[in-house]
């Protein structure tokens, strides 16, 4: 009998990939990866039935790249996907699994992506192709989709292609790939029309049938918070403090650092907490859980593993601080709580880069999680308040208080001070190091930008450039003409500052510093001034470009969000300066002065 494979390093995959795995927190491959990577790494076409979030796309990544030759430009895996959406989220899979391997290049190709740009990228090189069929068809017919190298071909949620139609356009690619490749279909269920795919194009598949933990336990209340990375700590303890069933918790994250990091924030703030990952001994993670059972310990934080068997009755809530990426793991994570018929709460932290996760834990549990409103400054001081009122309540009726009458009345007598204001200045002592009040920031509270607001940019506390003012009226001398208000998909929340822009905007598409104008940070986006009605060519280059790791996605400002700017220094709302030409609808100034330079290659 085979033995389980328990980790991926069981595995025979490159050691890059494995290396990947282990930053991402990957440690145990989920049964869909356990069975298919063997079989693909053997060169057996895979058929597979699995549902959404049961880890299948690194059931065929991982293998697939342990095949890649870096050295070879050409395309040597292709993905074939029904939406833009699951390609793109494919090919970032790709990416994140292979950021080890210096070089490798994975490109997603789509409808309603301008094909200039495609034609561009794929005449560079790309190892692993993503895309919908449409389009690789388009490319395959003008031949710039070369496919001649072709090793490995995925069919990915085959029975979503069938529905949308496309089943016929999948058989013509099929039929214009190499005879010699290794295929691997993926589908959620296996009509007719796909097993006869599956019969014609497939050799010999092995067979791999996986069915999801799709059952939650009805006793656990699910709720989701929507938050910002930088924002969770303060989050997660707020939520600590108010929640009124609070008795002790597990608190998932994805990789062993972060449990270490995250239990030292939660041991300085006052919580009695320990991390448990894979790298502490046996012992030392039996000692952890019976701390937890004994109530030494009130938080556990743990990755997936670590956490894999533990039954404490008295755990009342599950966070998970990171979303998983499958299904899989959420249902075993929040199975920590509510167990033997008792009631139980599950917290799951969603950024807002990772809605489409929240959405495939919900389709594959067939459960709608609620949202959670994040308690806010008041709400936590007034909790404080009543738990320390309870506190002194407790003290009159259960203890002994003589002797600290006594040292009280020699203190009245000596400072001839009213007794509640001794009683104040020992409530003071008592919660210096944990305030009933939380102290105000200057800076929006975060219960609001979890809920969404405000609208206006969140202050920057640094002090500004002297001269800032004057440098942006400079750029507006040169740009001679109104500025457009653009939004990008990057902002405070990605730690992305005004220089990061301008520098990926001035050397991805070749626009000058002195043509940009004012820029904006708001929490999860930002807007930019540029010059109206830019090229096309050039709009393409900026959604594609970074910032952060973060794709710009540019595009105008909608009315509404151009609309909070007005009234600004400098905002979109003034005109062009008196005597100066404004842009012209082609895109390039009046002056003839702006003309993008060539874009970096």
């Amino acid at each position: 009998m085979t033995e389980p494979i328990e980790r991926f390093d069981q595995l025979d995959l490159q050691a890059p990939i494995l290396e990947a795995l282990a930053e991402i927190g990957y440690e145990t491959p989920s049964p869909i990866q356990a069975a298919c990577i063997p079989h693909l790494l053997a060169g057996h076409d895979i058929l597979g039935e699995a549902q959404t979030g049961t880890g299948k796309t690194a059931a065929f990544a991982l293998p697939a790249l342990d095949r890649v030759d870096i050295s070879k430009r050409n395309p040597q895996v292709l993905v074939l996907a029904p939406t833009r959406e699951l390609a793109i989220q494919v090919a970032e899979a790709f990416q994140r699994y292979a950021s080890k391997m210096p070089g490798f290049h994975v490109l997603p190709i789509y409808g309603g992506q301008s094909m200039v740009v495609q034609l561009r990228q794929l005449q560079r090189g790309a190892h692993v192709v993503v895309g919908t069929p449409g389009r690789v068809m388009d490319h395959i017919e003008r031949k710039s989709l070369n496919l001649d190298g072709l090793t490995t071909l995925v069919l990915d949620e085959a029975d979503e292609m069938l529905r949308m139609g496309f089943i016929d356009d999948v058989e013509w690619i099929l039929e214009h790939l190499p005879a010699e490749r290794q295929t691997a279909l993926f589908s959620a269920t296996m009509p007719d029309a796909i097993r006869r795919v599956a019969h014609r194009y497939l050799r010999d598949p092995k067979e791999v049938k996986i069915k999801a933990a799709t059952a939650t336990v009805s006793t656990i209340r699910q709720r989701f918070l929507q938050i910002a990375g930088p924002h969770k700590l303060d989050a997660l303890t707020r939520i600590l403090e108010v929640e009124d069933e609070f008795d002790a918790a597990i608190v998932f994250v994805r990789t062993k650092t972060a449990t270490v990091e995250l239990a030292e924030k939660l041991e300085a703030r006052g919580y009695a907490a320990a991390c448990l990952n894979g790298d502490m001994t046996q012992q030392l993670r039996e000692r952890v859980i019976e701390q937890l059972k004994n109530k030494a310990l009130d938080i556990v934080v743990a990755t997936d593993v670590a956490a894999r068997g533990i039954d404490v009755p008295r755990i009342s809530h599950v966070i998970n601080y990171d979303i998983p990426y499958d299904t899989e793991a959420y249902v075993h994570r929040i199975g920590r709580t509510g167990r033997a018929g008792r009631t139980g709460n599950a917290i799951l932290f969603v950024a807002p880069r990772e809605n489409h996760l929240l959405r495939q834990i919900e389709r594959a549990t067939r459960q709608p999680i609620e949202a959670l409103k994040l308690p806010s400054r008041e709400a936590v001081a007034d909790k404080r308040v009543a738990a320390f009122r309870q506190q002194v309540a407790d003290v009159l009726e259960s203890e002994d208080l003589g002797f600290f009458l006594d040292v009280i009345a020699g203190m009245e007598e000596k400072h001839d001070a009213d007794i509640r204001e001794l009683a104040a200045a020992l409530a003071f002592l008592a919660q210096k190091d944990r305030p009933l009040q939380m102290p105000e920031t200057g800076r929006p509270d975060i219960a609001q930008l979890a809920a969404g607001k405000p609208d206006r940019p969140v202050r920057d506390t640094r002090e500004p450039r002297e001269n800032r003012e004057e440098i942006l009226e400079r750029r507006r001398d040169y740009a001679e003409g109104r500025l457009a208000r653009y939004r990008i998909d990057v902002g405070r929340e990605h730690m992305a500052s005004p220089k990061d822009i301008v520098g990926a905007i001035a050397n991805e598409a070749g626009i000058e510093s002195r043509f940009i104008g004012q820029i904006n940070l708001f929490e999860d986006y930002s807007t930019v001034e540029l010059p109206p009605d830019l090229p096309n060519e050039v709009l393409q280059i900026l959604r594609k470009a970074r910032v952060r790791q973060q794709q710009l996605n540019i595009r105008l400002a909608s009315p509404e969000e151009a609309a909070r700017e007005r009234g600004r220094p400098g905002g979109p709302g003034r005109g062009a300066p008196a005597g100066k030409k404004p842009f012209r609808k082609d895109g390039f100034a009046g002056n003839k002065d702006f003309k993008p330079r060539k874009p970096k290659p």
